[in-house]
């Protein structure tokens, strides 16, 4: 069994994304309880990696707080699988952590439950699941892969859920943990979630 500790992870809270449902705002900056969405996922996984990484398209300046803020390579707003390949080439630790900004109910043990499941497993990706459906913006990756994933995407290729399908990623249940994967995206997810 692998030990993977602390100094072997990194993060990357993706923020990069359009927000079109907020009429553009910028989903991690907007406060949820009086604190921006962003800083939920920050402050808990603080604690659990090496360091973390902010990837974002505006507002970059606002997001140092969080993280390192990185940029996507490719133009345009090409998904969150730009932000993770961008992540995986600046990460100097085996394993990448991937959470979005916009779920604050993230906990301490999704990072745990993905952690024993890659050390338990021979797999170079473990992706949360809630019994349903997998959660890809909620995984676990080893960095080796960043050739793989870059490879994919001068492909043209764009869904991360194909990729991580592609990988043989391992889904690791959460079902006993239903609110890590709400995400608010909308002003009525605002008004449904405070």
């Amino acid at each position: 069994m692998k030990n993977i500790s602390k100094s072997d992870i990194t993060a990357v809270i993706l923020s990069g994304g359009q927000a079109t449902r907020m009429g553009g705002q910028d989903k991690g900056l907007i406060l949820f309880k009086n604190k921006p969405l962003i800083s939920y996922v920050a402050n808990i996984i603080n604690k659990s990696v090496n360091s973390i990484l902010v990837s974002a398209n505006k507002n970059l300046d606002l997001y140092q707080k969080f993280g390192t803020v990185i940029r996507d390579d490719l133009s345009g707003f090409q998904g969150p699988l730009a932000g993770v390949s961008k992540a995986m080439h600046v990460a100097n630790t085996p394993y990448l952590l991937v959470l979005p900004c916009d779920g604050p109910f993230v906990n301490s043990l999704l990072v745990e439950r993905l952690v024993q499941s890659m050390q338990q497993h021979e797999v170079n990706i473990c992706v949360a699941s809630n019994g349903d459906k997998i959660h890809p913006t909620y995984s676990l990756i080893n960095i080796a892969l960043k050739d793989n994933l870059d490879k994919f995407l001068q492909s043209g290729g764009r869904k991360f859920g194909l990729w991580l399908k592609n990988n043989n990623a391992l889904k690791v249940d959460f079902s006993d943990q239903p609110d890590i994967f709400i995400n608010l995206n909308s002003p009525q997810d605002f008004a449904d979630a405070d």
